[in-house]
């Protein structure tokens, strides 16, 4: 059986953190942020962690990353 690969797309959308989670970054973010308040532009700046009902799904996309 041949070994799974992992999916470059995701492997480039999602960095592995040190205990183990995934971190990926906010959508929304390319343009139109004059319609966005102060703080909606604050906080999409910031990274977020992967929700864990996508996690099983994604984990298993980027298995071989590290």
């Amino acid at each position: 059986m041949p070994k799974q690969k992992t999916h470059r797309a995701s492997a480039k959308r999602f960095k592995r953190t040190g205990s183990g989670g995934l971190k990926r970054f906010r959508a929304f973010t390319s343009h139109r942020f004059h319609g966005k308040t102060k703080k909606q532009r604050r906080h999409l700046r910031k990274a977020s962690m992967v929700h864990s009902g996508d996690f099983k799904r994604i984990k298993s996309m980027v298995s071989q990353m590290r």
